[in-house]
């Protein structure tokens, strides 16, 4: 599935109407195209977990129907469902003809008669912040009082299949004639795929912006025309402001959840209006995240911290070459050792299951199976950058007689993803029935692999998600390998329930990798350092986001050379963008300096056509006090990328002693995202990302030898210290431009402003990540 550039975000003051003249084709300045994603429905053609079964047990079987509408719950309360793509045409009124017939109506606002306040969230919380902000948008339409909102995470339902995130991922550019159908189609893919997702940076700019904001204004609205219709006034005349409703004339309140049973038989407004963000009170503030009382105390629940009764654990070796299969194992010295209930072999692993997971690995360090290499044996580091030197071959051309052309190749490995809390699944398999407790960025997609794995349909699995101890793409579709073989190894002990726990061990050699990547680079320049031309050519995938350059160069080119390898390709956090733009951000920093300009002034001389680049760019010099004198051995660098919508410029400050050690001292980011819900989430998240990528610049690297992954755990895959951690300050540039990410955007500009700065301090160029790797004594 390709996903197409999409169009505004309604202006955001209600329904789709025209586009801004800056947002129409015709005046967008954009030269490349959003992130293309593609994804391979889990559900085969004749795969059993594609079945439909009969919802004649609502507690069970719950309905993938999703519309807008309006039902009673228990105690009269009054429920909204805003779980999909709604504003289809005709969408509305087919959901209502049918709805009493599908049985149960799934919800994400739920208003109790005693005033409470739930709002489901289909996404999860690995530490962004996301549900909060969410609901945060919500609860800013429906006008209620915060106090009053309770925060809840979707279960694992087809009903809160995620279409918001293709929205999200087009950057808000679909034409409004368009916007209730592509609507509705990217709903229904979200239903077939099983998307589920947090990821891509598109909770917030996606379920948010049109999905959330929606969902409380209709409730707004909903319970408004109750109030006037009990008051025999106009709604018009009404008012919603702190989860009440006021008729100011007569001096009558009521409360939400008074007004509630009768808000339940109201017709739903189709294009509900949102609010003016001129008049939010509760977004754009720094409210507590919900999720930190709960992590502050201890009592946060993650998957690692699920127990059951009966429990059992199971300790796993997988075959160290990918795609390697078991051979042979001689299962009797684990039989034997205390705890063991049983030793299970699969087709690329053993597992050995116990009754605590001390003794499960102590059974399997007993073990000595042997695994085939999958032909893979000859794969090291070196073969792999040997294949991509072959295939980038010469450096691209460029125009003849320039008075100077600059080249330059740039290096980046695979890196893990290294979240704190390893991969851990519990399950449970009765019979056709199976219950799965684990931590995912997609449970909907977790619950299909888990039903394909064992074979039975997807309607019996019940899977519950817990907060994430860290996701970065690991835990995205197509990498729940862990939930795969977790829910295998707990078929073999049916029906007792098995944890199967991730050493780090298994967590840094079995994991999706940042693809490792190169890129070759040729520039020119003319007699007065004006670039005529910047081209390149690289490996390791990419697309026109991650490649794109907002410079007004008169020839700009990039081409992929493909150079395949056996190393398992994941989605890491900012995805193409991190191997990117260190890339060409270090290399317009190398044309700067070849035209003897300062590299900022070289930068803003060619953003003329590119405001938000300029603005974010000029922003983060001035806070950095850009071209103010520095001791000898500091340096300033900058850069500025674009990713997931939002556009981040980094300077970063460094002193680099004669010994060669290297001390980050501050970072500066200017941060345009559009807008910002939750002001201290975003800076956190900024903050976070901005550590990941230093992190992975200066550390960080996957090597192979003999077609197996070197690193083992943090002794060998290190990360920043919190001693090492420089002083972070953020900024944001409130935009007109539709609501871009957070979690992600920060990193692409952190590496190449890194190597710049450390250039400007000492001469030495980096051009190969990660930075430990090069000497740094001063030239």
């Amino acid at each position: 599935m390709r996903l197409l550039p999409v169009g505004p975000d309604h202006g955001r003051r209600g329904a789709a109407g025209n586009d801004a003249e800056s947002h129409r084709r015709g005046n967008r300045r954009r030269t490349h195209e959003h992130l293309p994603v593609r994804y391979v429905c889990p559900r085969a053609r004749r795969d059993p977990c594609r079945r439909r079964e009969q919802r004649d047990d609502v507690v069970n079987k719950w309905t993938r129907r999703t519309f807008i509408g309006a039902g009673t719950v228990a105690g009269g309360g009054f429920l909204l469902g805003v779980a999909g793509f709604t504003f289809a045409p005709g969408r509305h009124s087919l959901v209502a003809a049918d709805a009493a017939a599908k049985g149960q109506l799934t919800t994400w606002i739920t208003i109790t008669p005693n005033n409470q306040i739930t709002i489901l969230i289909p996404h999860c919380e690995m530490g962004q912040g996301t549900p909060t902000a969410l609901a945060m948008m919500a609860a800013e339409e429906l006008e209620a009082d915060w106090a009053l909102v309770h925060v809840e995470e979707a279960p694992a339902l087809d009903a809160y299949a995620n279409g918001y995130i293709i929205r999200a991922m087009g950057g808000g550019y679909v034409p409004a004639v368009l916007g209730r159908g592509v609507d509705y189609g990217a709903y229904k893919m979200a239903e077939w795929f099983g998307l589920m997702v947090t990821g891509g940076s598109t909770a917030v700019r996606g379920t948010g912006e049109f999905g959330m904001r929606v969902a409380g204004a209709a409730a707004r609205e909903m319970l408004l025309a109750a109030a006037a219709r009990q008051w025999d006034v106009r709604a018009a005349e009404c008012v919603a402001k702190g989860s009440r409703v006021t008729h100011a004339a007569s001096g009558r309140s009521r409360s939400f959840g008074e007004l509630a049973a009768v808000a339940a038989t109201q017709s739903v407004p189709t294009s509900p209006a949102l609010k003016d963000p001129a008049s939010f009170t509760i977004r754009r503030t720094s409210l507590p995240r919900r999720d930190l009382p709960s992590k502050v105390d201890g009592t946060a629940k993650y998957a690692i911290d699920f127990t059951t009764a009966g429990m059992l654990y199971a300790a796993v070796e997988i075959a160290p070459v990918q795609g390697g299969k078991l051979v042979a194992v001689d299962i009797a010295p684990a039989e034997s050792m205390p705890g063991v209930k049983k030793v299970v072999k699969l087709d690329e692993a053993v597992a050995v299951v116990a009754d605590s997971f001390w003794r499960a690995r102590r059974a399997l360090a007993a073990l000595k199976p042997e695994f085939s290499d999958a032909g893979h044996g000859a794969v090291s580091t070196a073969s792999i950058f040997a294949a991509f030197e072959t295939a980038l071959g010469a450096p691209p051309g460029v125009p003849t007689g320039a008075a100077k052309v600059v080249t330059a190749d740039y290096r980046a490995p695979f890196l893990a993803h290294a979240t704190m809390e390893p991969m851990v699944c519990t399950a449970k398999v009765d019979g056709d029935r199976a219950e799965v407790w684990t931590g995912v960025q997609d449970p909907l997609n977790a619950r299909s692999v888990a039903a394909k794995a064992l074979g039975i349909d997807v309607e019996n699995v019940r899977l519950t998600n817990f907060l994430l101890g860290g996701g970065f793409g690991r835990r995205l579709p197509f990498t729940f390998d862990y939930v795969d073989l977790a829910v295998r190894v707990a078929k073999a002990m049916s029906p007792v329930p098995v944890k199967t726990i991730w050493t780090r061990e298994n967590d840094i050699q079995h994991d999706y990798y940042r693809p490792a990547a190169m890129s070759r680079h040729a520039g020119a320049l003319d007699a007065d350092g004006v670039p005529l031309a910047a081209h390149s050519n690289y490996t390791g995938g990419g697309n026109r986001e991650a490649v794109f350059m907002p410079y007004a160069i008169a020839e700009m080119a990039a081409a992929e050379k493909k150079a395949d390898h056996p190393i398992r390709p994941g989605q890491w956090r900012s995805v193409l963008n991190s191997q990117h733009g260190f890339f060409k951000e270090s290399f317009i920093d190398e044309m700067a300096i070849a035209a003897g300009k300062d590299p900022f002034e070289f930068r803003r001389g060619l953003l003329a056509g590119q405001p938000r680049f300029k603005a974010a760019l000029e922003k983060a010099a001035a806070m950095s006090g850009w071209g103010t004198p520095l001791p000898p051995g500091e340096g300033r660098g900058i850069a500025v990328c674009e990713s997931f919508g939002s556009i981040v410029a980094e300077v970063v400050h460094v002193a680099v002693f004669p010994t060669g050690r290297l001390k980050v001292l501050h970072v500066y980011a200017a941060v345009d995202c559009g807008d910002v819900v939750n002001i201290d989430s975003a800076t956190a998240q900024v903050e976070g990302g901005i550590i990941y990528a230093l992190s992975a610049a200066l550390l960080s690297e996957i090597t192979i030898a003999q077609g197996r992954i070197v690193e083992t755990n943090f002794r060998d895959y290190p990360m920043i210290h919190i001693a090492d951690a420089p002083q972070v300050s953020t900024a944001f540039i409130r935009s007109d431009a539709p609501l871009g990410g957070l979690g992600e955007p920060p990193v692409p500009p952190l590496a190449p402003a890194l190597a710049n700065a450390i250039h400007a301090a000492t001469g030495i160029r980096i051009r190969e990540l990660p930075i430990r790797k090069t000497p740094l004594t001063r030239a």
